[in-house]
């Protein structure tokens, strides 16, 4: 029943109850009950059971407006108050059961966009993470590369220092250590001369062609004496 027809009982009810000069105790109390129901939309809800709660509320008017038997419509109204307070009870049940579904349903949605937002993130995460990996790989290779072409370089050979040296003509002992090759400092010639002594009498002549040890393994201390002399001389 809807709203309308609600509306219409109730009113031809109040009417009733005009003409009427003993009102049953408990009639008063359904109409309300009944409207409140209504606006609950408890006819769409609860079918069923909101058209029994109407039948029993009619069946009592019927008995109070044609047998006139107040005492016995008042059992009906009692039983139509009763149906409407469990009607209204599940009414309220179903509400709270919506109300909670309807949360279960927030935190579900709520609970999969945490996931999805946390999966992201670690999809992110492995991505970075891949290419980093990438860059230290190229890295290494890079490393690895230069390694191996630095092995396969071949060094430019060490200048072999000679151990032996042929006088030239007009040559002297300080020329000779003054050479590049030999030590490349002049004053450094008496290391020449004392490894020569046997075919050296006279330090300031040489003669050409003369074959000349050049002592290489000698000492700082050596090298020292060695100019301490050639300044005296």
């Amino acid at each position: 029943m809807g709203r309308p027809a609600v509306c219409i009982l109730l009113l031809s009810v109040l009417l009733l109850a005009a003409c009427s000069t003993t009102v049953p105790t408990w009639r008063g109390k359904v109409g309300p009950l009944v409207e409140e129901l209504d606006r609950q939309n408890a006819s769409q809800l609860f079918p069923q059971e909101y058209r029994n709660l109407l039948e029993t509320f009619e069946h009592g008017e019927a008995i109070y407006h044609v047998r006139s038997d107040d005492k016995e419509a008042d059992t009906y109204y009692q039983l139509a108050i009763q149906k409407a307070e469990l009607l209204r009870s599940q009414l309220h049940s179903l509400k709270q059961r919506l109300a909670e579904e309807e949360r279960q349903r927030v935190l579900a949605l709520a609970a999969k966009a945490e996931e999805e937002r946390l999966m992201r993130e670690a999809l992110e995460a492995e991505k970075r993470l891949r290419e980093q990996e990438r860059i230290q790989a190229e890295e290494a290779a890079k490393a690895a590369a230069a390694a191996l072409l630095k092995k396969t370089i071949p060094k430019e050979p060490q200048q072999q220092l000679p151990s032996q040296y042929t006088v030239r003509r007009g040559e002297t002992l300080p020329q000779i250590a003054g050479r590049s090759e030999i030590y490349n400092d002049s004053s450094l010639w008496p290391l020449i001369y004392r490894s020569n002594r046997d075919q050296i009498r006279d330090p300031k002549r040489l003669w050409p062609g003369q074959v000349l040890s050049i002592p290489r393994h000698f000492s700082h201390d050596d090298a020292l004496e060695a100019r301490r002399y050639s300044n005296k001389k």
